[in-house]
């Protein structure tokens, strides 16, 4: 069977660490499945979204779940909380990363609040990741694992990195910096994301190595069913009757015949070629049928198990704002055989 036709059942199959990991803005928990297919306990976690927490819960069943956002969660004083939360191994965390994003004008977010979510409390989303290394510096795990946008590394951006590792190190953290493709680790999807892995400087582990090289997954080996049908009164449709194979999506098309910028997350999926970035607000058609993908197509490019419950929530939504379980897996492999085996 291939790595991402996989079940939640599987996990009891999986032979356990013993290691302890923490998830913040854990969304459906695409890092924490990662994180147990690599053999660690994710003991507890820390979401925002009474839907994702939902969810969560239904999956994962945590031992310590804290529906609050950051913020709250690290005004906690310790007494309150589990003494196994000041006894971890990985702390692991996703902050919202919208304001980063290459898709955009970008800049014009910066230090403003925003809802992440329709029915979310405004946050400042470029503040989270400090927020996240304050709740790594209050429990003191031995590794911090943090995922972004690649639109953290390009431009004006750097600032922040640089203002983020300058953090880690203030609070005795060695640092290292990764920018990666799922689609290289067993994902059907050609997905960029930076990873800051770090850890107490006290432990002195070697240097990280982290490098992928196995073979792409075209969608027409994850292809299944088919999604809702085009409309063909929509402009869509009718733009898509004039696509090309120098197409990649409904931008493409729009800027070709009508000299608009418009549609690029209207994404053309074709059967030779890795998928694109699944996002929670973009849109997958298939270039040889006027359809959307399917539901099963969405849980394969994303690496989720086939069996996830998502209760009444949108499947390209959870989908889209989690991690590649795989994806995690790979990197929660190495972190594991290289530092703490």
């Amino acid at each position: 069977m291939s790595e991402w036709n996989w079940s939640l059942d599987d996990l009891q199959n999986v032979e356990k660490n013993n290691l302890k990991v923490f998830s913040c803005f854990s969304c459906g928990g695409g890092s924490t499945m990662g994180y147990k297919l690599a053999g660690f306990d994710v003991i507890g976690n820390v979401e925002i979204d009474p839907d994702m927490m939902h969810i969560y819960k239904k999956n994962h069943n945590p031992r310590y779940p804290f529906l609050m956002g950051v913020q709250q969660f690290k005004e906690i004083p310790d007494s309150q909380l589990p003494t196994e939360l000041f006894d971890l191994d990985i702390l692991d965390g996703s902050p919202p990363c919208s304001v980063f994003s290459t898709a955009g004008k970008r800049e014009e977010k910066w230090g403003d609040a925003h809802h992440f979510r329709e029915g979310q409390a405004k946050q400042r989303l470029d503040d989270l990741f400090f927020d996240f290394i304050d709740v790594a510096e209050m429990l003191q795990p031995k590794v911090i694992i943090a995922e972004n946008v690649k639109g953290m590394l390009i431009g004006q951006a750097r600032g922040f990195v640089t203002l983020i590792a300058n953090a880690f190190d203030e609070i005795g953290y060695r640092l290292q910096i990764f920018l990666l493709n799922s689609a290289s680790m067993g994902v059907p999807q050609r997905r960029e994301r930076v990873f800051f892995i770090a850890h107490r400087k006290e432990l002195n582990f070697p240097k990280l190595t982290l490098s992928f090289n196995e073979k792409p997954i075209l969608y027409k080996e994850i292809r299944s069913g088919r999604g809702k049908a085009l409309n063909p009164q929509t402009v869509t449709y009718k733009r898509w009757l004039k696509r090309r194979p120098i197409d990649n999506n409904i931008g493409d098309i729009t800027k070709r015949t009508e000299g608009k910028d418009s549609s690029f997350n209207t994404i053309l999926v074709k059967d030779n070629k890795v998928p694109y970035t699944l996002a929670s607000n973009s849109q997958f058609i298939r270039y040889d049928e006027p359809f959307f993908i399917s539901d099963n197509d969405i849980i394969r490019i994303q690496s989720f198990p086939y069996d996830y419950d998502f209760g009444s929530a949108d499947t390209q939504y959870v989908c889209g704002m989690s991690v590649p379980p795989i994806m995690m897996k790979k990197i929660a492999e190495q972190v594991y055989h290289q530092w703490f085996k």
